[in-house]
């Protein structure tokens, strides 16, 4: 069978089964460009800033893709909603917090106060994820990534910033709807859909090996003040997959340090009680460790307590 009439059939069979749409993997091909992928994949070039920002392209000047390198493209996910679910319900699911209802809520056409149809499928927006490092603020990215500076009290809502002005080090997270996606990308999304389901067990322990290969590293950059690049890996491996609890404690423990060195002290308090959740034993010897420490985990012990 040529390759022509494999890609058809490939086609054919996937337009038989419903895959859920999600962010998914490509790898550099000879000739691509970002703006290529970005049109190839959404049919708008202009889209090409996502592929930067949800790849980290533009840290410590740009990085260029290259052929074989493996990029992330953002998409959408979907979910089915079962009975008796909520959108705050929904919202802390897959979005992480309950208040983040009235987004998911928007998105889907709907209300936080009106209940989601049983049976409906809904859409996930794509969380993309910034690190904050020079003078980025919310109105810019606003701005830079859903078209509107006036957004930017979404952003703060969505993040649950307070209005407060942002540091170097936070990280804000972007939800994303309007990614729609070409046929071509269609394709790929639930090739990819397909691939991570037979292959899940298996990629789960590939990737806690990955990350615990790589720990060291993260070990490093906080030890030699890399704090910047200590936020980006350590959110990378959270964001990988299902991690084992000690691997867990160790990425919290070191994003703990390094959000108080960046001054993000409400993101630290975060880091600190995930640490305690993940480690029953943790424990802070206030010789060894910063008064800065121990005041963002009091903080986020004051923040968890009834």
């Amino acid at each position: 069978m040529t390759m022509k009439k494999t890609s058809m059939a490939l086609v054919a069979a996937l337009s038989l089964v419903t895959v859920e749409a999600d962010a998914f993997p490509y790898v550099v091909q000879n000739g691509d460009t970002l703006a290529s992928v970005a049109e190839r994949f959404y049919g708008k070039i202009q889209y090409e800033r996502l592929l930067v920002a949800a790849n980290d392209l533009d840290a410590e000047g740009g990085t260029p893709i290259v052929p074989g390198m493996r990029l992330e493209v953002p998409a959408v996910g979907h979910h089915r909603v079962r009975a008796g679910e909520t959108w705050a319900g929904l919202a802390t699911e897959l979005l992480g917090d309950a208040r983040r209802a009235d987004k998911l809520a928007t998105a889907n056409g709907s209300h936080a106060w009106i209940p989601p149809e049983e049976g409906a499928q809904i859409v996930i927006p794509f969380h993309l994820r910034i690190v904050v490092r020079g003078s980025e603020n919310t109105p810019t990215l606003a701005y830079r990534f859903l078209g509107n500076m006036t957004k930017a009290w979404e952003l703060d809502h969505y993040n649950n910033f307070g209005g407060r002005t942002l540091q170097r080090g936070d990280v804000v997270l972007i939800p994303l709807t309007n990614l729609e996606l070409t046929p071509e990308g269609r394709t790929y999304a639930a090739v990819a859909a397909e691939a991570q389901c037979s292959q899940a067990s298996g990629a789960e322990r590939t990737i806690q090996r990955r990350v615990q290969a790589e720990i060291p590293a993260l070990i490093a950059d906080v030890r030699s003040g890399r704090y910047v690049d200590a936020v980006r890996r350590g959110n990378a491996f959270l964001n990988a997959g299902q991690l084992p609890n000690p691997t867990l404690a160790t990425v919290y423990r070191q994003l703990l340090e390094a959000y108080v060195a960046l001054d993000a002290l409400g993101l630290a308090a975060a880091a600190c009680t995930d640490w305690q959740k993940h480690d029953p034993e943790a424990h802070l010897e206030p010789v060894r460790v910063s008064p800065k420490i121990i005041a963002a985990c009091e903080r986020g012990a004051a923040r968890s307590a009834p």
